[in-house]
C-alpha cells in the first residue's frame, strides 16, 4: 500500500510545492531545489523516503536558521490541508528539529491540524519520554480534534508506518492519563484512534487494558465505542474476560451444522460457505460469530486470518442459517498462493468447525 501511495508525491506534487515555498519565500531557488529531488533515483523510492528526502533536499536549498525555516513552512502548509502529503512539514520538524524543543512542538502542534505529526512526534518521545507525555496530556484537552488526536496517536507503542515506542511498549502506564481525557471524545477520529491505541497496548500487556476496560465499561455509548473497538484482538483470541465483559462468554449450548465450502478456488475469484448456528439454550444468548482462513504463504506455509460475520441474539431454539462469499483476488495487501487452506468458523471464541479447500492458480 505504501508503495502506491509514495506517487501522491509526483511530478504535479513537487512543482506545486516548489512554487508555494517561493511565495512563502522569494529567494527560494525553485530549479535548485527540484534538481536535488529528482537526483539519485527518485522513482524508486518509498513513500517515506520520497518523505525524507524532500525534507532533506530543502534544508539543502535554503540557507536559514531553524526557527524561520519553520515559520517559512507553517506559511505553506495550509495549502496541503487535508492531504497526506502534508507529513512533510512535519518531516522537517523530526530530522532537524530535535535540539530546539520549543519550537519544534510548537510547530508539530500546527502541522497536525493540517495533515498529521503522528510520526515525527515519536522522535522526542523517544529523546524525553516524560516531557512529552506531559505534552500529550495538555494536547489531549486541545480545542482541535486533531491536536487531541495526535495525544494518542503519537503515543501508541505500535503505530503502523511509524517507530516502534518500546519505552511504552514495555510499560504503558504513562498513557493511560492521556486515555482517560480522550475516552469520550465528540470526535470519532480521536476514538477511533484511542481505541487502536487501547489494542496497541492489549497485545502487550492484556491485563491492564482489562482492567481499564473494567473500569470504563457502561459510562456512556462512546466510551463503550471505544472499548470494543479496541479490545478487537482480546476478543478475536477467544480472551474470556474480554468476551464476558461484553456478554459474550463461552457457549456449550452453541452448534455448528452443515458446514459447507467451494473445494476449489482459482486465485481471482471466490469461495461461498455456508452452514447453519442452532441454540439449544434454554435462555436469550448473545453471541460473536467469526470464520478464520488459514491462508498459504509464499514460503508455503499457513497463516491464520480472522474475520467477523456478525454479532447477534439468539433466542431459545433459535437456528440462523449464514451464507457468505470471500473473495481470493490479490490486493495490496494481500497475495494469494496456491495449496490447501482450511476455514473456521468460531463462536465467542471457540472453533465450532472446520473445513480443507483448495486454492490454485489461473
Amino acid at each position: 500500500m505504501a508503495e502506491e501511495l509514495r506517487n501522491i508525491f509526483n511530478q504535479d506534487f513537487m512543482n506545486q510545492l516548489s512554487k508555494e515555498l517561493k511565495n512563502a519565500y522569494p529567494s527560494f531557488d525553485q530549479e535548485i531545489f527540484l534538481t536535488y529531488i529528482y537526483a539519485g533515483e527518485w522513482d524508486n523510492l518509498t513513500l517515506k523516503q520520497r518523505v525524507r528526502r524532500i525534507s532533506e533536499c530543502f534544508h539543502e536549498t535554503i540557507n536559514l536558521d531553524f526557527p524561520e525555516v519553520v515559520n517559512i513552512l507553517k506559511k505553506v502548509a495550509s495549502h496541503f490541508e487535508g492531504s497526506l502529503t502534508g507529513i512533510i512539514f512535519p518531516d522537517y520538524i523530526e530530522v532537524y528539529g530535535l535540539n530546539d524543543w520549543d519550537v519544534s512542538i510548537s510547530a508539530l502542534e500546527y502541522f497536525t491540524q493540517y495533515s498529521t505529526s503522528e510520526f515525527a512526534v515519536r522522535p522526542f518521545v523517544v529523546k524525553d519520554q516524560e516531557k512529552m507525555l506531559q505534552q500529550f496530556i495538555v494536547w489531549s484537552t486541545h480545542s482541535n480534534e486533531h491536536v487531541r488526536r495526535l495525544a494518542s496517536e503519537g503515543s501508541r507503542p505500535r503505530l503502523p508506518w511509524g517507530m516502534v515506542l518500546t519505552g511504552l511498549k514495555n510499560d504503558p502506564s504513562p498513557i493511560l492519563p492521556i486515555l482517560e481525557n480522550l475516552k469520550a471524545d465528540p470526535s470519532l477520529y480521536v476514538r477511533k484512534s484511542v481505541a487502536n491505541n487501547i489494542n496497541d497496548i492489549s497485545r502487550d500487556h492484556p491485563a491492564i487494558v482489562l482492567s481499564l476496560a473494567k473500569k470504563w465499561n457502561g459510562e456512556n455509548d462512546l466510551t463503550n465505542w471505544i472499548l470494543k473497538k479496541g479490545l478487537r484482538t482480546l476478543l478475536k483470541k477467544g480472551n474470556l474476560e474480554a468476551l464476558e465483559l461484553f456478554g459474550l462468554g463461552p457457549l456449550n449450548t452453541m452448534t455448528i451444522s452443515d458446514l459447507d465450502v467451494t473445494k476449489n478456488v482459482k486465485i481471482g475469484d471466490a469461495i461461498s460457505f455456508s452452514f447453519q448456528l442452532a441454540s439449544t439454550d434454554s435462555e436469550l444468548r448473545k453471541v460473536r460469530v467469526e470464520y478464520t482462513i488459514d491462508f498459504i504463504k509464499a514460503n508455503g506455509k499457513p497463516s491464520s486470518k480472522q474475520f467477523q460475520l456478525s454479532e447477534v441474539t439468539i433466542k431459545p431454539g433459535e437456528k440462523k442459517q449464514y451464507v457468505k462469499m470471500h473473495s481470493f483476488k490479490d490486493l495490496t495487501t494481500r497475495k494469494h498462493y496456491p495449496g490447501r487452506h482450511v476455514l473456521s468458523i468460531i463462536v465467542n471464541g471457540e472453533v465450532k468447525g472446520t473445513k480443507p479447500f483448495d486454492v490454485h492458480l489461473q
